[in-house]
């Protein structure tokens, strides 16, 4: 990946409504977050999936079209973020769809790798939410 086109993240990054943004192009990765101080940029090799079950990272997705929602109010803390590990049947964000507000709750243990929407962000179906290892 070419120098310009990590600026053009970045600043795709400060500009919009994200938290946090990875990207993988073949052998190259690169992951970014926001933070207080400003954006942070890592790099490094793409990591490959094993086959081992405890080992393995997955998606825990959207089951339905609405907005998503970290928390259960404004002033509450996020369910969860980034490093926190969380037990099967734990509330993880609510999405809200036709009024009516749908706790998603982790089927199995595992630990929160990244969060890949903003609160408030509009989801679809199958759309991605958390990056998770399970445990």
């Amino acid at each position: 990946m070419e120098l310009d086109q990590i600026e053009k993240l970045v600043k795709l990054l400060e500009n919009s409504s994200l938290n946090e943004l990875t990207i993988k192009d073949g052998d190259f990765k690169i992951s970014m977050s926001r933070s207080t101080a400003g954006t942070a940029v890592q790099t490094e090799p793409a990591v490959q999936r094993t086959a081992d079950k405890e080992d393995m990272t997955v998606n825990i997705t959207s089951p339905i079209v609405g907005t998503f929602y970290s928390a259960s109010g404004p002033l509450i803390p996020a369910y969860v973020r980034t490093g926190d590990k969380v037990h099967a049947g734990d509330t993880v964000c609510i999405i809200e769809a036709m009024k009516m507000m749908n706790e998603i709750q982790a089927d199995f243990d595992c630990e929160i790798l990244a969060v890949l929407v903003s609160n408030e962000q509009k989801v679809e179906y199958g759309q991605p939410l958390f990056r998770v290892r399970k445990l």
